[in-house]
């Protein structure tokens, strides 16, 4: 077989990206920095969901939770009610929790008041890693922490201001998601393409 009919290899990927729904995701979101605040509420939204689960539950519900939390819009989701809440509790294309349901209503709230604290929810929470993404040269998995100083001070910050569900894990993984660090393996063909557009 001459070399140009050979099919081209796959690019080398982070090992937890194992399925057509994870690799995309890891292709075209995990680690790229995002400066927007409705998708940083998202992010913050999935990622207190996901405690206790899969990151995999809760891609398969991705779609549910945009539906049923109106596209993810904090100014909406603060003014949910009790009612609202109970309608939530009985849709099973999400995750039935009733503290993460209304810790996701809570957070809108307290989302809403950094963000007239200090202009844009983007301008607060990337404070945290001096505004630029912090490159990591992780070699494998087992090297990537659950956490960090970074994530445990944003931790902290956030339930001072009333978040719930923003442990330090939480708040790791979602700075993982949004590319306030980027955990991208040296074996990763994203870290260095996610390091060439972002500066």
């Amino acid at each position: 077989m001459a070399a140009s009919d050979r099919a081209p290899e796959a690019p080398r990927r982070c090992g937890w990206a194992s399925n057509p729904r994870q690799i995309a995701y890891h292709d075209r979101e995990w680690g790229v920095p995002l400066h927007d605040d409705r998708r940083l509420f998202e992010f913050l939204l999935l990622e207190g969901a996901q405690a206790g689960l899969s990151w995999e539950t809760i891609l398969r519900k991705r779609e549910s939770y945009r539906r049923a939390f109106s596209d993810f819009d904090p100014r909406r989701i603060a003014r949910y009610d009790a009612r609202r809440i109970a309608r939530l509790l009985e849709n099973p294309g999400i995750v039935r929790n009733r503290r993460k349901v209304a810790a996701a209503v809570n957070n809108a709230r307290a989302f809403l008041q950094v963000q007239r604290e200090c202009g844009s929810f983007d301008a607060y929470v990337w404070r945290f890693v001096g505004r630029r993404p912090r490159v990591y040269r992780r070699r494998s998995l087992r090297e990537i922490p659950v956490h960090t100083p970074h994530a445990r001070a944003l931790s902290r910050d956030l339930r001072q201001r009333g978040f719930a569900f923003v442990g330090p894990t939480i708040c790791y993984a979602f700075m993982q998601a949004t590319g306030m660090v980027n955990d991208h393996l040296l074996t990763c063909f994203r870290r260095e393409e996610i390091l060439r557009t972002s500066g």
